[in-house]
């Protein structure tokens, strides 16, 4: 009996030193990491906002398995079979009910409860936006036009006639750029069919519903704050047609000294330049064409002579 009680506190002392040794071999990173329970590192407010609600979800779920598993062992333990004598049987138990029924609907409504307050975080729309684009989707390419405030009319330009803006072409894949730590308010529009704005780095997507020209839904709105300099790849995430596959974009994400410094050269470059993009990009001290298209060559040109010399 003795040698027993030796071997289970030896093996209870091996598994505590064997988890002090995982625990104090992890760093702060490893640890943040694994408190994401597998959710991806976003590069935005609202991603951060979501990844907590993730995070105490799992929390919570953790929870609710540890006790679960917990009860499950102790009655194996504790009512394990040791004659034939069946054990005290208990039944309309009101207490035990009256906890097994309320804590899941509690449980539940703590979720929802967190959940409605992200959600209603994530889709908030601020009525002056730092900065303000509108985002028109076509078949099978996109164009965004850099507005100067929440009033659609007004455009950073200096003829104030006609938007800054940039627009994809065959040989050449549109740049978003945009400031880091400003509000940034996308209005969606879409001249044929429905699209859909996604950057997988900031963890949303937002399907472009053709409304027409007026832009009055609040649903082809939406808004984020970036919080990491960068560039991401853009794209269509709703099938949309023969080139659905293709219809790429990038976002850069820059210092709002850059910002301003790009916008600058954008509209000195001229709306009749095709170029004005990588000229644009190029004075602003980028690199002159999109980066992270893969598994697509940004040089669209390129890729369809390769493509013709292939076949």
């Amino acid at each position: 009996m003795h040698r027993r009680r030796w071997a289970r506190g030896g093996r209870a002392v091996l598994l505590a030193g064997a988890l002090a040794l995982v625990l104090t071999g992890c760093s702060a990173h490893d640890v943040e990491k694994k408190l994401r329970f597998g959710w991806p590192t976003g590069v935005t407010k609202q991603a951060e906002k979501m990844r907590v609600l993730w995070t105490w979800s799992g929390v919570a779920a953790l929870c609710v398995g540890v006790l679960v598993w917990g009860l499950i062992f102790w009655c194996c333990i504790r009512y394990r079979k040791r004659n034939d004598e069946l054990p005290r049987q208990t039944k309309y138990n009101l207490p035990i009910e009256l906890v097994y029924s309320l804590a899941p609907f509690i449980i539940i409504a703590g979720l929802f409860y967190r959940t409605v307050i992200v959600e209603d975080d994530v889709n908030k729309l601020s009525k002056n936006p730092d900065v303000l684009v509108q985002v028109d989707a076509f078949k099978w390419n996109w164009q965004f036009e850099y507005l100067d405030s929440h009033d659609t009319k007004t455009v950073y330009s200096s003829d104030k006639k006609t938007p800054l803006s940039t627009v994809g072409s065959d040989d050449e894949i549109p740049v978003l750029v945009l400031p880091k730590g400003e509000t940034v308010q996308i209005i969606e529009h879409s001249e044929d069919v429905v699209h859909s704005f996604w950057v997988p780095e900031f963890l949303f997507k937002r399907d472009v519903i053709p409304y027409g020209p007026d832009h009055t839904s609040e649903d082809n709105r939406f808004e984020f704050t970036a919080t990491q300099n960068g560039s991401y790849v853009g794209r269509c995430a709703e099938l949309c047609g023969t080139y659905h596959s293709q219809m790429n974009f990038e976002v850069r994400i820059v210092d709002p000294a850059v910002f301003e410094k790009y916008l600058a050269a954008l509209d000195k470059a001229g709306q009749d330049n095709p170029a004005r993009q990588s000229v644009a990009l190029k004075a602003a001290g980028m690199a002159p064409r999109a980066t992270t298209t893969y598994p697509f060559n940004t040089d669209r040109a390129a890729r369809s002579a390769s493509e013709k010399s292939g076949s």
